[in-house]
């Protein structure tokens, strides 16, 4: 029998939503059945989890990933591999903004990664982190992929989104609108693209069929209602194609996902952050997860925040952890991106 991935699952904020998702993610037989889980936090703060999701499962603490795989799947123990340093995050109230949860979550974070850099885990899946927090505790990083990128000295990593039917992968994230439209170059879409085909490339599709979103209404109308068209999308997609790369495009953006989602494209590289999560979140919030291309470790992530009105309420919908580890177990066991 081939033997299962270690999976490294951060719990994220400890305020969160993060380990109640976590803890009921791993009472769920469909990941249990794919991966190793091996937990990167706080024994206390899971304990108090498990206990919230009532999925009558306890915490096994554990030295090193390599004690998992002959039985961290086991029964009802749940394996933790805690970095320290101790914190009393156990009196942290649910829902508060906190340096102390803040600086937690990204070591959390920083230690998988280390885990993962080392291969001594074979893919990672985190939790929600709170950027607030995480700033209050001295972390300038924007996000988990801002923070693994710098870990690994990756040179170029990027977002993709994928829900059913739908994967979105983001020229830019974290910027302002007006600095996302000044993102749109002709070398920044190129580059997306090769990177996107590379990263498809290595999950088992050489000719991913890329679909290039349109920056302005109507892709511009021949340079009427903008003119990025016509100098930098237009221009990459036929350099890209130069190459090899199976790029379509520009493609306006109101038809785009519509043609993606009726089997069209393998995925679409979207301009800037609310083109591609919006088409990822109406047409499945759900089960929508994160995937970072470029890093040189599999990581994949829910596709929500911390959700601090709901935290502590033992109501939150752990679907998208289920689905980011299922993604990260199926990827590092050789899956394609198109069948998880």
């Amino acid at each position: 029998m081939t033997e299962l991935p270690i999976v490294a699952i951060t719990l994220g904020d400890p305020c969160g939503i993060g380990p109640e998702v976590v803890a009921k993610a791993l009472a769920t037989p469909a990941v249990r059945e794919v991966c190793h889980p091996l937990v990167i936090g706080n024994t206390g703060v899971l304990d108090k989890a498990l206990a919230l999701a009532n999925v009558g499962f306890r915490t096994r603490l554990v030295a090193s990933p390599a004690e998992v795989s002959s039985n961290g799947a086991a029964g009802d123990a749940v394996a933790v591999l805690d970095p320290g340093p101790p914190e009393n995050l156990l009196a942290l109230a649910p829902g508060t903004l906190s340096a102390e949860a803040g600086k937690a979550s990204v070591e959390w974070v920083i230690a998988a990664g280390r885990l993962a850099m080392d291969r001594q885990v074979d893919a990672m899946a985190t939790a929600p982190i709170n950027k607030a927090a995480a700033n209050l505790a001295g972390y300038k990083d924007i996000g988990h992929m801002e923070i693994l990128q710098r870990l690994s000295r990756a040179p170029k990593v990027i977002t993709m989104l994928m829900t059913t039917q739908l994967r979105v992968v983001h020229l830019s994230t974290h910027r302002s609108l007006r600095a996302a439209c000044d993102f749109v170059t002709k070398d920044n879409v190129l580059t997306a693209l090769r990177l996107t085909h590379e990263s498809f490339a290595s999950h088992g599709m050489p000719q991913a069929r890329i679909g290039v979103a349109a920056l302005n209404p109507h892709g511009g109308e021949e340079g009427l209602l903008g003119s990025e068209e016509q100098e930098a999308i237009r221009p990459a997609v036929e350099e890209a194609q130069a190459l090899g790369i199976d790029a379509d495009g520009p493609v306006p953006a109101d038809s785009i996902f519509h043609q993606a989602i009726d089997g069209k494209y393998d995925v679409v590289l979207a301009m800037y952050h609310d083109q591609g999560h919006i088409a990822i979140k109406v047409h499945g919030w759900t089960q929508s997860i994160t995937m970072n291309l470029g890093l040189p470790f599999i990581r994949t992530s829910v596709d929500h925040g911390t959700a601090f009105d709901i935290a502590g309420k033992g109501i939150a919908d752990a679907t998208g952890m289920v689905e980011a580890i299922r993604a990260a177990a199926g990827l590092a066991g050789g899956q394609r991106l198109t069948d998880l």
